[in-house]
């Protein structure tokens, strides 16, 4: 596993990649957005298309974080509709992973790896599979409220 080394200077763009751009990646958007929502540039993306997930929205709806109107889009939807300028892109899957690396021997960006697990491939009933991506939802706010706690310091 490469972990790309922190960075002193804080990102002023940055994209979540995972998979399909259905679960992991649009929460931690979501959820970056959300503490930073004038100080970050945030999206997200995937290596394939994928369909948003219903159980993603749910979960994110239980923090008050709406969703539902996310299109998945793949690295090449997003590098056709907006160019890929951003400056850090914090990878939840090792297919993102090996995307972005490869994608950044022509982009001036950070690559940071988050193994992130996937709560679809979770088995049970309606309440298993939500703890499953509360779960996820969780860890995801932990690492960015670590990773992102000089740039709260910073701008306000």
């Amino acid at each position: 596993m490469v972990v790309a080394p922190a960075r002193a200077r804080n990102p002023q763009a940055v994209l979540f990649a995972c998979g399909m751009n259905s679960v992991r990646s649009p929460m931690a958007a979501s959820l970056l957005q959300r503490m930073f929502p004038h100080a970050l540039y945030v999206k997200s993306a995937g290596v394939r298309k994928g369909e948003l997930d219903p159980f993603a929205v749910a979960v994110m709806a239980e923090l008050g974080q709406d969703i539902s109107t996310h299109k998945p889009v793949t690295f090449e939807e997003l590098d056709d509709w907006e160019g890929l300028n951003f400056d850090l892109i914090i990878t939840l899957s090792p297919e993102a992973h090996h995307k972005a690396l490869e994608l950044t021997r022509t982009l001036a960006a950070d690559v940071e790896y988050w193994p992130t697990h996937d709560p679809t491939t979770t088995s049970g009933n309606r309440e298993q599979k939500l703890a499953a991506y509360r779960e996820v939802c969780d860890t995801l706010l932990m690492r960015i409220r670590k990773r992102f706690a000089k740039a709260g310091a910073a701008s306000g």
